[in-house]
Formats: C-alpha cells, sequence, structure tokens
C-alpha cells in the first residue's frame, strides 16, 4: 500500500509539472505573436523587440530563403491567411518540445530511463538559466553575455530542439556503433543532422569536428573501420546543405564574409568581456572543476566539455565582415554548447548531492554550487517575465 501511494504520488507531482510546462508554454505563444507584430523601424524603445519580424519579412516579403524554417514559415503564413498567430503557435510547441528533449538528455547522461517529475522539474529550469547578471561586467542582461537560452531567434530556437535531438540519438549510438549500426539508424540521424543543419549550421561546426576526432580516437582503439566510416557517412549529406546556406549568406553578391578577430564579438556590448565569459557559464565552471579529475574518462563528459571548447574558440575568433559584422551569429553554436554543458553539470551536481556515498561535509560544495545555479536560473526567469511584458532583448 505504501509503495503504491508513493507511486500515486510521484504520477501526481509529475502531472503538476507537466502543468507548469504548459503554462510556459502559453506565455510563448503571447510572447512570440506579440514578437511578430513588432514594428523594428518605431522609436526606441521598441515593444516586444526581436529578431522574428526581420525573419519573416526576409522569407515572406523578400523571399530569401536562409534556413529551412523559412518553408514553415511560408507554409504557416498561408494557412492562416497572413496571421501570424501560426507562427507564434509553432514556435511555442518547439520551445515546449525542447523541454521534454532536454529531459530525455539528462536522463540519458544519468543512465537512468525512468522520468520522473524531478527530471521534467530540473529539464524546465534548464530551459530558463542564464548569464549570472552583474551590471559592471556587462550592462545588458542578454547582450553583454554568452547565454544558453534566448527566446527571441527563431532559428536558434527550432535549432536547439532538433540538435538536442540529434545530440542524444548520436550517443545513444555511441554506446554500440562498434558492433554495427542498422540502416535504419543510419537514415534518422543523417537525416536529423541534415534537418539541424538547414535550420542553422551553428550545431554542426561545433558537434562534427569532436565527432571526427573521437571516431578517429576509435581507430586507434582498434574499432572496426569499417563501422567508423558508416557512422561518419552520416554527416556528409550536411556538407551540401552548408554549401547551400554558405552560397546564400555569403555569396559574391553579399558582400558579406567571415574573418578572424579575437573577442571582437564578446566586446561589443561589454564592458569586462572576460568576466562576462565566466559569468555566464559560473555554475558549469565549478562544476567542471570539482568533477574534471574524476570523470574525465567518461566519454559523454569528455565529449560535451571537447564541444564546448570548440564553440568557445569559434565564437571567440571568428567574425562576419559585411553588413552583419555587429550581429554575433557566431555565438549561436557556443550558446548551444553552454546549454548541453548546464545539462551534463547539473546531472553532476544532482548526483553529487544526493549521493549516499558523501558526507555532509563533502556536500556544502555543491549546496554552494546549486546556490550558483539558482542565481543563473533566477536571471534567466527575470528576464523572461520582463520579455512578457514587452521589454526587448537589449534590456538592462
Amino acid at each position: 500500500m505504501e509503495n503504491k501511494e508513493r507511486k500515486d504520488n510521484r504520477i501526481s507531482n509529475r502531472i503538476w509539472v507537466h502543468v507548469a510546462v504548459a503554462l510556459y508554454g502559453l506565455a510563448c505563444i503571447w510572447l512570440y505573436y506579440h514578437q511578430s507584430l513588432a514594428d523594428l523601424n518605431g522609436v526606441a524603445p521598441i515593444a516586444y523587440q526581436s529578431d522574428l519580424p526581420a525573419h519573416l519579412s526576409m522569407v515572406l516579403q523578400d523571399h530569401w530563403y536562409y534556413s529551412f524554417t523559412a518553408y514553415a514559415y511560408v507554409f504557416l503564413s498561408w494557412l492562416c491567411n497572413g496571421n501570424t498567430i501560426g507562427i507564434a503557435l509553432f514556435l511555442a510547441g518547439v520551445t515546449v518540445a525542447s523541454v521534454y528533449a532536454t529531459e530525455n538528455l539528462l536522463c540519458l547522461f544519468v543512465k537512468e530511463k525512468a522520468k520522473t517529475w524531478g527530471t521534467l522539474a530540473l529539464a524546465l529550469s534548464l530551459n530558463f538559466v542564464m548569464p549570472i547578471f552583474i551590471r559592471v561586467v556587462g550592462e545588458f542582461r542578454y547582450v553583454s553575455y554568452q547565454s544558453p537560452n534566448v527566446w527571441h531567434n527563431s532559428t536558434y530556437l527550432c535549432m536547439k530542439l532538433v540538435a538536442l535531438i540529434t545530440i542524444w540519438y548520436y550517443f545513444r549510438l555511441a554506446e554500440h556503433y562498434e558492433k554495427g549500426i542498422s540502416l535504419k539508424e543510419w537514415i534518422i540521424f543523417m537525416l536529423l543532422n541534415v534537418l539541424c543543419t538547414g535550420i542553422k549550421p551553428s550545431f554542426l561546426l561545433a558537434f562534427s569536428p569532436i565527432m571526427g576526432i573521437f571516431l578517429l580516437v576509435d581507430l586507434f582503439r582498434k574499432v572496426p573501420l569499417k563501422n567508423i566510416l558508416i557512422f561518419g557517412s552520416a554527416l556528409l549529406p550536411s556538407g551540401l546543405v552548408i554549401l547551400w546556406q554558405n552560397a546564400v549568406l555569403f555569396g559574391d553578391d553579399t558582400g558579406n564574409g567571415m574573418g578572424f578577430d579575437p573577442w571582437y564579438s564578446f566586446s561589443l556590448h561589454t564592458n569586462i568581456p572576460k568576466l562576462a565569459v565566466i559569468c555566464s557559464a559560473l555554475f558549469c565552471v565549478l562544476v567542471v572543476a570539482a568533477t574534471i579529475l574524476k570523470d574525465f574518462k567518461d566519454r559523454q563528459y569528455l565529449f560535451v566539455l571537447c564541444m564546448t571548447a570548440l564553440g568557445f574558440l569559434e565564437a571567440l575568433c571568428l567574425v562576419e565582415n559585411g553588413s552583419r559584422s555587429v550581429d554575433g551569429n557566431f555565438l549561436w553554436g557556443y550558446g548551444f554548447c553552454l546549454f548541453v554543458l548546464f545539462v551534463l553539470c547539473a546531472v553532476k551536481c544532482v548526483e553529487s548531492l544526493w549521493s549516499k556515498d558523501q558526507t555532509m561535509a563533502r556536500r556544502i560544495p555543491w549546496i554552494a554550487f546549486s546556490i550558483v545555479y539558482a542565481w543563473h536560473l533566477w536571471c534567466g526567469i527575470f528576464f523572461f517575465v520582463r520579455l512578457l511584458l514587452g521589454e526587448g532583448f537589449f534590456m538592462r
């Protein structure tokens, strides 16, 4: 009887978290709809300022198809007779789905298949974490830092969902690919990478080189070359998508290109760029410092660290030349890597806090890390609420 009551309580608690996720989705519908109607040519401050109106204008008026999301926007605009409510519903659905995709990745890191109210609640909280805001470091809550979560860029929102599914599926295949993967698994992994790249190439630029390095290491671990080539070949079709996007974004008639300028993007709106980098990921920095020696041989852990390091270097050094030079578009890949690192570090923190082998003295640092996580979470919730009230992403 007692076990049944505990089970019923767990189910009831999880239902309440589902309700919280649904409320989050409703809030996002409100936010994205008002963002879609914002007049970017109006007098500052612009209510509900975001990138969405510009994205919609490029697609629906200029017919500039720079991302797979463009085709979704054209269809939804037609379906709703030109009203943007369909696009708002779509983006809200993507945002809610990202919470559940986060939970899947979180459970994979925990190596626990059971989903509880706790895993879903943690996944929801992870979709709110933002940089720790310290005004003397950077005066803007978002643009002065590097954030794992945003609500103003529709292509990042869509890429984030598919990238979460892609990296989750990669880790699942990596567990057994040395024995071979099926044609179905290869096709699914290939299509996920193509879709994710077609939405925004940022994920592939950070993910694929690290996957390639790990495959090369596996070659020296005597994994059959045939299986390595089959697994790695799933990324090749994404290269064709990159070529298409390169022609659209950096063609000769665009006047845009790429350059090497360390710290340029990080310094655009920040008073102390190096401290801004730390404030953006302070929780992760602390957790990695406490676990790297113990968990360094964990392949998932090492993969996420390497991917985040590469994403950071790309964001740090690469810039666009031309009209998009101040847009910081190489930050998107690092932002997603940061998100995955937050997920992994949250798992490490929870496991250490609840480990039966930990003494109270050893739990004290993890309690402190949890407080830092709560600070990240508070900054994100505060930012999101102010977005709902009509502020733009250049808020102070």
